[in-house]
């Protein structure tokens, strides 16, 4: 039988149909043969084929891509004799792949369980990714979905076209934010009670040496010189605006020198929206931006320090890694050293996604949860957090979620090396990253300077989501430690 639990529906443990999940299929078309007798088996079994099955030559490798629907049995006693016993074909050495529905797909009715093969909707994701992969149609260009336009109160019709625009170039993405700007730093939220007076901003466009316009901004203290530079690492879909500008008035401030900017794809800088084809060029571009800020020569003597949240956390850890001896510490915020088991998709599902990332890319098919619940536990700035509208909120890119993954592995081998002092600030209750491997980072890393703070029932967005009592104490903890850590550097 079929089940279906949370967003994936998964085969059921000791069934006909359980059994039927093997490994890929490799080999020429001529061993395809086989399989479709055992198609015919399995039309006449305990499951009924739909969709057929679609072939899509890839170099040596075949994909088969099967949809199953359950048939409906006669009676129970069929059902569990039926259920119980494997077609003969399937003792065929042929090695095969029956990959189940991908997605959640809108309940079929009983006539949908009939011979007849099911209609799918023009958006239904396995007859998208039928059409595009197995069978493409000549001449016809399809357009990529886009996630649902936040509806914001307040918002006239002109807004709410640009919101609507799809955003990813970042053209689109200046627009909105241009058009946003103003709203945005109204909104009643603690990280925007921070008045402006006293701090120094300023943001430019800089093209990088592959060539990319990158977008970055400063604050510094108005009124004195700073005690040291900070350089902040966002995180996954994020900028360096909106949420971000309350945080770096927070610590210019306190007399803090706040760098940040948008990586290639992100935000405001350019490059398709939330595409990463490689991790380590992203670090690259990270590295060589903030190299300039600290070769400037009115910060080159001071404490420099990296900031990272969520995946800015393991952009941080690739910088240290790279730059071993060019910090003199870092502040982690629910680091992403490893993805929350629970947004991991199945094994089954993972392999599947991963081999089709090869030849897709930049294709949005990588199921995800509501992020902003999942990261923001006070309800009403879980709301405010559709006012980041330059913030990617679509399913994640092929290409993008294997990097994030491949990434996560490598820092999670490789905690032992990390050698800077460290501050590493992690909710308990964070699903979204993994709070234990916080702690792994805190035990195996061989610096002997390194502090751990966890705070009890708090999410993912310790800065922005929180209760104010709690984002209050966050920044205690963090400007304490970076008040402790420049002023050692200084006498040093």
């Amino acid at each position: 039988m079929l089940e279906s639990s949370g967003t994936w529906r998964r085969f059921a443990q000791g069934t006909a149909t359980g059994s039927l999940i093997s490994n890929s299929l490799r080999g020429s078309p001529s061993s395809l043969a086989p399989s479709r007798n055992l198609l015919n088996q399995l039309h006449t079994s305990d499951v009924l084929i739909r969709n057929t099955f679609c072939f899509n030559k890839i170099g040596k490798q075949t994909i088969l891509n099967y949809t199953f629907q359950e048939k409906q049995l006669l009676n129970s006693k069929s059902s569990t004799s039926s259920a119980t016993q494997i077609p003969p074909s399937l003792s065929h050495p042929t090695q095969i792949s029956l990959v189940w529905r991908l997605f959640r797909t809108p309940s079929m009715t009983s006539t949908h369980m009939s011979s007849q093969s099911p209609k799918f909707s023009p958006r239904h994701p396995v007859a998208d990714f039928r059409d595009r992969v197995c069978f493409p149609r000549k001449g016809r260009k399809r357009r990529e979905p886009m996630a649902p336009a936040a509806k914001l109160e307040g918002v006239d019709k002109e807004l709410q076209k640009i919101l609507d625009a799809k955003m990813d170039e970042a053209p689109a993405r200046r627009r909105a934010r241009e058009a946003f700007k103003e709203i945005q730093l109204g909104i009643d939220h603690l990280l925007f009670k921070t008045p402006p007076d006293g701090v120094k901003m300023e943001e430019m466009y800089v093209v990088n040496s592959r060539g990319l316009e990158i977008f970055s901004k400063s604050w510094l203290p108005a009124n004195s010189p700073p005690k040291a530079v900070i350089c902040f690492c966002h995180g996954y879909g994020d900028t360096c605006t909106f949420f971000v500008e309350g945080i770096a008035r927070k610590l210019a401030v306190s007399g803090y020198g706040f760098f940040a900017m948008d990586y290639p794809g992100f935000g405001l800088s350019d490059g398709l929206h939330a595409y990463i084809p490689s991790f380590d060029v992203l670090v690259d571009d990270v590295m060589e931006h903030y190299s300039k800020v600290k070769a400037n020569p009115e910060f080159r003597t001071l404490p420099s320090f990296l900031f990272g949240e969520s995946m800015g956390g393991a952009v941080l850890l690739k910088v240290h890694l790279k730059q071993p001896n060019a910090w003199t510490g870092a502040v982690l915020v629910a680091p992403m050293c490893k993805i929350a088991d629970d947004m991991v998709p199945p094994k089954l599902l993972k392999q599947f996604l991963i081999c089709i990332a090869h030849f897709l890319p930049k294709k949005k098919l990588v199921p995800q949860n509501d992020l902003a619940e999942m990261a923001f536990r006070d309800s009403k700035k879980r709301r405010l957090a559709a006012y980041n509208v330059i913030a990617y909120k679509d399913k994640p890119r092929l290409r993008t979620a294997v990097e994030l993954l491949r990434t996560t592995q490598e820092i999670e081998r490789r905690l032992k090396e990390v050698a800077l002092p460290l501050l590493i600030l992690h909710g308990e209750a964070d699903t979204v990253t993994d709070p234990s491997v916080s702690k792994a980072l805190y035990e195996k890393a061989s610096s002997s300077d390194k502090k751990l703070n966890l705070y009890k029932d708090a999410y993912h967005a310790l800065l922005e989501g929180e209760p104010d009592e709690m984002i209050i104490r966050i920044f205690d903890d963090i400007i304490s430690w970076l008040d402790g850590h420049s002023t050692k550097t200084t006498h040093i």
